[in-house]
């Protein structure tokens, strides 16, 4: 008998290791991985079986490449954990005959406007949203809501052209950002335009949630957002804890399972994006993929629930095993340029990935580049990232902030500075 293959839509870019490889590794430990990208990134290619040349942002030349690919193989399942290719990766499913959830409900997770359209339709709390076409009518919308307000692109991630706004001046200037602000390419993917929303106040969190073939959404794992200076949407860390109380929280339950019905998900592992507000929970965004930031890592770390593997089984029809075998806590943090200028220099110090709480600790930066600091700072900007493990959350906060007192930084400001939002 043949093993069949897991068709895998995008990898991540010669550059994804840090942030993709345990996710891919994850994966191909209970499955034939076949990369369908345009190609084979170096890192990725110990976790591959065979690789479809593809250019994804051609649906109808890849899912042609796919069907040949498919005639002479047995394909058990497709899959992605881009966010680029979630409705090509519905789409070909579907062309196949495999288990996924429909195109049109990962268009909706895609698109912004059609995600709040479809939660104000089903009464699901989340926030007021008008998209503009213009400078003048994001002003007027901002007025209209009340400030303050935010203003961000209808399918962007990564917090990317995302900014607050408390006046009409700080509107104009944020409509202008989110117009053109882009993050790993997705500005090739997913409608163009711009939301003025309603600003919800409140700690903010990720929902990792399975969707199951019915519909039914189940709570695998709430992640805690670290709080970021002012001025800036960037994420700055998170901490999983298998004894998080919101895991048995019946109001964050009903709104979660309230926004995958509105989107009519199914078959999916997501991300959902909720504020906890003083009149309860309200969704942020649903991202129809697995959580970035090495989420699945921190989730697999604290509970023992693999992700990526849920993911995987999901797709190909098989029953994803959904219970915590772990009870600890498990946390990232990202560090941010505190000034916008060249970086000199940046190292953690000899032997600090040695340390027993400490999982890895990467630098993403070499010096003699231009960084860029809050409210300016994109993904690009970041300058190095730490993931630790303890018995508790609160352990976990303790020694994020033990490793950043360790992580020596030299930025000097140049004669004049540019922002590059691309």
């Amino acid at each position: 008998m043949t093993t069949p293959f897991l068709l895998l839509l995008g990898a991540g870019g010669h550059d994804g290791a840090p942030y993709r490889e345990f996710v891919l590794a994850r994966i191909a430990a209970a499955h034939c991985v076949v990369l369908v990208d345009a190609s084979a990134p170096d890192w990725a290619r110990p976790y591959l079986a065979a690789h479809i040349e593809a250019d994804l942002t051609d649906v109808h030349g890849t899912s042609a490449a796919v069907k040949v690919f498919a005639a002479g193989h047995d394909v058990s399942g497709v899959m992605t954990y881009m966010e680029h290719h979630i409705v090509t990766s519905a789409v070909l499913a579907q062309q196949l005959g495999l288990p996924a959830g429909s195109a049109e409900s990962m268009a909706a997770c895609r698109d912004k406007v059609v995600t709040r359209q479809l939660l104000d339709r089903d009464r699901v709390p989340s926030a007021r949203a008008l998209e503009a076409g213009d400078a003048a009518e994001a002003v007027a919308h901002a007025e209209a809501i009340g400030y303050p307000v935010v203003v961000k692109p209808r399918s962007m991630a990564g917090s990317a052209g995302v900014v607050r706004a408390d006046t009409a001046a700080e509107v104009l200037g944020a409509f202008e950002r989110a117009s053109h602000e882009t993050v790993l390419g997705l500005d090739h993917y997913g409608p163009t335009g711009v939301l003025v929303e309603e600003f919800l106040d409140g700690p903010e969190i990720s929902v990792e949630t399975a969707v199951l073939a019915s519909g039914e959404a189940r709570i695998l794992a709430v992640t805690r957002k670290l709080p970021a200076p002012a001025g800036t949407t960037q994420e700055y860390g998170h901490v999983v804890a298998a004894d998080d109380p919101l895991l048995a929280d019946d109001a964050l339950a009903r709104v979660i399972q309230g926004a995958v019905r509105a989107l009519g998900l199914t078959c999916a592992v997501l991300c959902v994006e909720v504020m906890l507000t003083r009149s309860g929970p309200r969704i942020v965004e649903v991202n129809g993929r697995l959580g970035g930031d090495l989420l699945p890592l921190l989730v697999h770390h604290a509970l023992g629930i693999d992700l990526a593997q849920v993911a995987a089984a999901l797709a190909t029809g098989t029953p994803p095993q959904l219970e915590p075998t772990q009870h600890a806590a498990a946390g990232i943090r990202f560090a941010y340029p505190e000034t916008t200028g060249v970086l000199e220099h940046i190292a953690f110090p000899r032997g600090i990935g040695a340390l027993p709480f400490v999982e890895r600790a990467v630098l993403s930066q070499t010096p003699g580049g231009q960084v860029s600091a809050p409210p300016h700072a994109t993904l690009s900007d970041r300058l190095a990232h730490w993931v630790v493990t303890a018995e508790s959350a609160a352990t976990c906060r303790d020694l994020l902030d033990e490793v950043a007192s360790h992580l020596d930084i030299t930025i000097t400001s140049p004669a004049h500075t540019t922002v590059c939002t691309r």
